[in-house]
Order: structure tokens, then C-alpha cells, then sequence
């Protein structure tokens, strides 16, 4: 493992620290809070679900499992993104909204006005943001501030952006070669967290620009997309979401700063908040919180039972197999006092 810019002594200490955990202390569980599935005598109705593309497959994992409880259930899943997502809930085409990142403000506001509150969220849970190349590149990970200068267009801290791989210190035929650097539409969640957290990390502190995606990336339509350009470009590099993988691309590990270690953007890694790009994924709903909370005006209940399986240990089961990391036990308890 590389340790940049500091210490013998604090590397050692570092390295210790790092040496990986056993096959058993590697193995993540659904919350403690999450109690098995109990299915109601009855349930009938339908059920429209507009997913992002983040969340499509653990949508459909879970659309396929709650169909076994509750066949008499019409379920419809589509898969969009998660501007589609929020556009579908405040329309009213869709009972739940799947998204990858928080309502904007604006959306909100649509949602407000027509309906005269405010959307709920549940956060049903956490996926890393991961950085993609190519099988055969040589380099060993990235800081957040070498993120940014690959991804953006105005990087923070005065660095420039990176035009080829030797600005990352690659050799031999690696050092002239361009960054081919790939990417995703500005209508998926993916694109937003990414842009918010990753690019022009300097504006956190100083509040001087937002980040910018630097011009020239290959936009590609979904992350399977972006991993698929990756794999048939040596010199492509892109990012997305942990779940998804090619045996063509590695996904790389990646330090919050030149004084700390690589993390991989393992599951418990991800847990234990050590992995620097970590995020909630949610499922909105058409209800007003505070009314839920009081009791009044309950979900319907085709809706209220899809929630009350992704928060059981069954849907929690079907999340961790499909490699995202669960949500923290003060979720689940919220979650359950909400869904009524």
C-alpha cells in the first residue's frame, strides 16, 4: 500500500491499521433492527414504481420477492433516472420514486405546489461512488483531490486539470497517453452526487464555485454503458456506482488525502464510513411526513407493505446480495414509525 507525504513511523502505524480484516470480520449484516417479514392476511391493488438507474436492479430484486407475498399485487416497475424518478412522483404516474440523491429544491417545490406538502423520503440504503479503469492500469488509486483534477473543469487548490496519465505519474507508454475520461447524463442521481462531492473540492471550504465536469468527457447513457467504453479503452477511466462491474474494469481504491491510506470501496469499508464517497439512496413517497408521524392519512397499502419488506430482513437480505451496505439501525426505527 502507498502512503503519501508522510512519516516512516505514521506509515507503519497506517499500514497496521490497514492489514485486512478476516473472511468472518469482512462479513456486513442487515441492521439489528430489521425484524423478519410478517405478510399481511390480504393485499390487492397496484403498485407503479419509476426507478433511477442506480437503484433499477435492487428495485427489481425486490419487485420480484414482494410478487411472491402478494401475486394479487399489479406491480410495474420502469427504470428511468432520477430526474425521470422525481418527475413521475410529482405528476402522479408513480406511487414510489427510486432515486440515487436527494430531491432538488426544485423539485420539491413542483411536488409542494400541487399537492400542498412536502414528499417522504426513506433512506433504504448506501452505495460507494467508485472510479473506473481499465484491467490493465497500472495505477494503485487516487486521492479525492487527483479526482477532482481528472473529473473536473476547474479543480480546486490551483491544481489544472489532468490532460494525460503521466499527470498521475504513470511510465513507459502510460505517460503520454490521454485521459479518455467517461461519464453520465446530468439527469442521473450518479452525475449529481458525483458533481457535488467530488469535483472542485476546494469550494467546500472557501464557498468561491461550484465544481464543473471538465468539458470533452464521453457521455454515456447508464453506468453499464460507461463500464463497457472502460473496458475496450486502456486509457479510459469513468465512475458509477460500486455494484456494477466487468471483469474487463477494476474499480479504484481511493484516499481522502495525500496523508491518508487507499480504502476500497468494500462493503464494510462503506459501513464503517472509511470509503470517501459514500452515499444514501432513497425511495420517495407521495405522502406529508408530519401526518404520517401523527398517525393520519396512512400509505396505501400496496405501498406501506413494499416498505414494510425492504426494511425486514428479507429485503435487507436481498440488499446486501446485491452489494449495497444497509442503512444504520436509527433509519430503520424512523422508517417503521413512519410507515403506517
Amino acid at each position: 500500500m502507498k502512503i503519501r507525504g508522510i512519516t516512516v513511523s505514521t506509515a507503519l502505524a497506517l499500514l497496521l491499521l490497514s492489514v485486512p480484516a478476516s473472511p468472518a470480520d469482512e462479513t456486513v449484516h442487515a441492521p439489528s433492527q430489521a425484524k423478519p417479514y410478517q405478510a399481511v392476511a390480504e393485499l390487492s391493488g397496484s403498485l407503479v414504481i419509476v426507478s433511477s438507474e442506480a437503484l433499477s436492479k435492487l428495485t427489481a430484486l425486490w419487485a420480484e420477492q414482494f410478487r411472491r407475498y402478494y401475486p394479487a399485487v399489479t406491480m410495474r416497475v420502469e427504470n428511468r433516472d432520477s430526474k425521470a424518478a422525481a418527475q413521475a412522483l410529482i405528476a402522479g404516474t408513480a406511487q414510489m420514486a427510486p432515486m440515487s440523491r436527494l430531491m432538488y429544491n426544485s423539485e420539491i417545490k413542483q411536488f409542494e405546489e400541487k399537492f400542498g406538502y412536502r414528499p417522504t423520503s426513506f433512506a433504504v440504503a448506501v452505495d460507494a461512488l467508485v472510479v473506473y479503469v481499465h484491467k490493465d492500469n497500472p495505477l494503485e488509486g487516487l486521492t479525492m483531490e487527483q479526482v477532482d483534477a481528472v473529473f473536473s473543469k476547474l479543480p480546486g487548490n490551483g491544481q489544472q486539470p489532468y490532460a494525460k496519465w503521466g499527470d498521475l505519474d504513470l511510465s513507459g507508454d502510460w505517460t503520454e497517453a490521454p485521459l479518455n475520461v467517461y461519464g453520465l447524463p446530468s439527469g442521473s442521481g450518479t452525475y449529481a452526487f458525483f458533481k457535488d462531492h467530488a469535483l472542485n473540492r476546494a469550494s467546500v471550504e472557501t464557498a468561491v464555485l461550484k465544481g464543473e465536469f471538465r468539458e470533452g468527457i464521453k457521455e454515456q447513457p447508464d453506468v453499464a454503458a460507461v463500464l463497457k467504453r472502460i473496458g475496450e479503452d486502456r486509457f479510459g477511466i469513468g465512475y458509477g456506482g460500486s455494484v456494477a462491474a466487468l471483469s474487463n474494469v477494476r474499480m479504484l481504491p481511493l484516499a481522502d488525502s495525500d496523508f491518508s491510506p487507499y480504502v476500497e470501496p468494500t462493503q464494510k469499508n462503506v459501513t464503517s464510513r472509511l470509503y470517501p464517497l459514500r452515499r444514501y439512496l432513497y425511495l420517495y413517497v407521495n405522502q406529508p411526513q408530519r401526518k404520517i408521524l401523527k398517525g393520519n392519512k396512512p400509505l396505501p397499502p400496496p405501498v406501506r407493505e413494499f416498505l414494510r419488506y425492504v426494511y425486514s430482513q428479507e429485503g435487507q437480505a436481498v440488499l446486501l446480495k446485491d452489494g449495497y451496505a444497509p442503512v444504520e439501525n436509527w433509519i430503520v426505527d424512523r422508517a417503521h414509525a413512519m410507515i403506517k
